[in-house]
C-alpha cells in the first residue's frame, strides 16, 4: 500500500512564552534536520540566557496570578482534557513532524509515541481531582496533615529520542497539579514541542503556564538551571532539570 505524505511547508520555530510565539532577544538560529535524508528541516530559534529569563518570569508571573494555580482541579482537569483531545485532533501532523525531526518510522510515531502521550496526559488529567490531602496518624492533641498544593515553577529538558512521549512525563504531572512549565526541547529536536504549546494554548491553558525555548545545552538549558535555581531560593520554586 503507497501512503501519500505531505510535509509542512513551514514550521513553527520561534520561542511559545507568554502565550503566543516571540522572537529571540539575538536573533540566532540553528538548523534541524531530518536524520533520513539529511536535509535541513528549518532554522530554529536559538533561545539563550536573556530568553529563559523571560519564560520563567512568565510562569513565575502566571504562577502567581493564580490563573493556573488556584483554578479547582475540576477545571484543570477539563483543560487538561481538551488539550489531551486537541492532540489526538492532530495526531497526523504531530506524528509527521515528529518523524521528519526525529528519523523514527512514521508507523512509531503514529501508533507508539502519540497515543500514548496522549493517555499520559489523560491519566494525570483524570488524577486532578481524585488525589486528596490526608490526615496522618498523630497524637489526639496534635493534627498533623498531609496538604499537596503546587509548588511554583518546573523546569523540563527534554532528550532528542523521545520528544513528545518524554515531555508529557514532565508536564502532565506538573500541570495536573496547578504549576507553571518552562521547557527547553533538545537541540536535535525541537519542532514537536514547539507545536505542542499552541495545541495547550489553543485547550485553553493560561498565558505563561506553558512556556518552550528551543536552543542549545551550554546556554538555554544551562541558563534554564540557573534561572529556576535563582528564582528558587527568592520564591521557593521546585526545579525537574533533566538531561
Amino acid at each position: 500500500m503507497t501512503v501519500k505524505i505531505t510535509i509542512p511547508a513551514t514550521f513553527e520555530t520561534r520561542p511559545f512564552i507568554n502565550g503566543d510565539y516571540r522572537g529571540t532577544e539575538r536573533g540566532e538560529t540553528f538548523a534541524t534536520f531530518n536524520p533520513a535524508t539529511g536535509k535541513e528541516l528549518a532554522q530554529v530559534s536559538s533561545g539563550d540566557e536573556a530568553d529563559i529569563d523571560r519564560a520563567v518570569a512568565a510562569a513565575r508571573a502566571a504562577f502567581e496570578s493564580g490563573s493556573w494555580s488556584r483554578q479547582t482541579p475540576r477545571d484543570r482537569k477539563k483543560t487538561l482534557l481538551r488539550f489531551a483531545d486537541l492532540i489526538e485532533k492532530n495526531i497526523e501532523e504531530l506524528a509527521l513532524i515528529e518523524t521528519l525531526d526525529c528519523g523514527k518510522p512514521l508507523n512509531d510515531s503514529r501508533n507508539v509515541d502519540l497515543p500514548d502521550s496522549i493517555e499520559t496526559l489523560r491519566w494525570h488529567a483524570e488524577a486532578t481531582d481524585k488525589l486528596y490531602d490526608q490526615m496522618s496518624p498523630a497524637p489526639v492533641d496534635v493534627a498533623s496533615m498531609i496538604v499537596r498544593e503546587p509548588v511554583g515553577v518546573v523546569g523540563a529538558v527534554l532528550p532528542w529520542n523521545f520528544p513528545l512521549f518524554v515531555a508529557m512525563w514532565k508536564i502532565a504531572p506538573a500541570l495536573a497539579t496547578g504549576n507553571s512549565v518552562v521547557v527547553k526541547p533538545a537541540e536535535l529536536t525541537s519542532l514537536s514541542m514547539l507545536r505542542l504549546a499552541a495545541i495547550a494554548a489553543e485547550a485553553g491553558l493560561p498565558e505563561g503556564v506553558l512556556n518552550v525555548v528551543p536552543g542549545m545545552g551550554p546556554t538555554a538549558g544551562r541558563a534554564l538551571g540557573w534561572a529556576l535555581c535563582a528564582r528558587g531560593m527568592e520564591a521557593k520554586s521546585i526545579y525537574a532539570i533533566d538531561s
